[in-house]
């Protein structure tokens, strides 16, 4: 996930929480057309608008993992 506090990349919200030096921030539901998410498989970015849509990479078809479900209020406000 692409952080919208510092538009970095990191692979979880705990990842961030160890690495960086700030509060993690939502993404607001304004900004869901930006990309900010990555694909672990082919590296395709993708919207959030896309993502939340979707069970599997549009780019490369590799299944999300289904228990991200449960941390999307951690990402996407």
């Amino acid at each position: 996930m692409r952080f919208a506090c510092c538009l970095r990349y990191y692979p979880c919200h705990l990842c961030h929480a160890e690495e960086a030096d700030h509060e993690a921030q939502t993404w607001p539901r304004a900004q869901w057309s930006e990309p900010a998410v990555l694909c672990g498989v082919c590296k395709g970015e993708m919207t959030v608008d896309v993502y939340l849509a979707a069970t599997s990479c549009p780019n490369c078809g590799a299944r999300f993992n289904e228990r991200c479900a449960a941390h999307r209020h951690l990402y996407f406000g």
